[in-house]
């Protein structure tokens, strides 16, 4: 690994709070590499033991992965696995940016195939990587549609994945009381996961009130 890279990990190693300064050097490390040599490096970087370089490297793929399906498939098949919460709060960054770069409505396909996979960290990347999803192009004008997308795993095993929804919902209600509303009044909450969800969809609401 070249003198450059390692001044990088040894900025980012030294900083253990916070991501844009991981962030910023991603940035600093693609603009002046082809595809290939980033891939490349992302995946190097990846094998660290430190989640700080493996952040690096997720932000990175993130940055391809509009371009370079290779890098879209490492995101979604190896760096979902990680074990650790700070690379699956990137992964979600990450897939936001991909989104954003292909532009939200032409990314559909891509989110709903995210959000069927059976790996709830790939889920979540969706649910959380969109949030606040309402002020993001096409779903600001169709809330319905985010509201239906997000709503599908309210009742996930993963309590991970069923708190990034709920927390998405609430998003939502700031604006869209009524559609949050009609939602979940139709929700079986005798179910204990469900259950766990719409409480924190009308935990806002709640507050609204008193």
């Amino acid at each position: 690994m070249d003198q450059e890279i390692q001044n990088i990990i040894d900025r980012i190693t030294a900083i253990e709070h916070g991501f844009r300064h991981i962030e910023s050097e991603a940035i600093n490390l693609v603009q002046p590499r082809s595809v290939d040599e980033c891939r490349k490096l992302a995946e190097d970087l990846f094998e660290s033991k430190q989640y700080q370089v493996r952040c690096l490297a997720v932000f990175i793929l993130g940055y391809l992965a509009a371009n370079d399906p290779f890098a879209l498939a490492l995101l979604k098949t190896k760096v979902s696995r990680d074990s650790n919460w700070r690379v699956q709060e990137i992964l979600a960054k990450a897939f936001d940016q991909y989104c954003k770069e292909v532009g939200y409505k032409q990314a559909m396909p891509t989110i709903i195939d995210w959000l069927k996979d059976v790996n709830p960290n790939v889920c979540r990347a969706v649910t959380e990587g969109l949030r606040i999803w309402t002020n993001r192009p096409y779903y600001s004008s169709h809330p319905d549609i985010a509201i239906r997308l997000i709503a599908q795993h309210k009742a996930s095993d993963s309590e991970y994945l069923r708190k990034s929804v709920g927390n998405a919902l609430r998003d939502i209600s700031k604006k869209h009381p009524e559609l949050i509303h009609n939602e979940i009044s139709s929700w079986d909450v005798s179910d204990s996961r469900i259950h766990y969800t719409n409480k924190l969809v009308m935990k806002n609401q709640k507050r609204t009130k008193n």
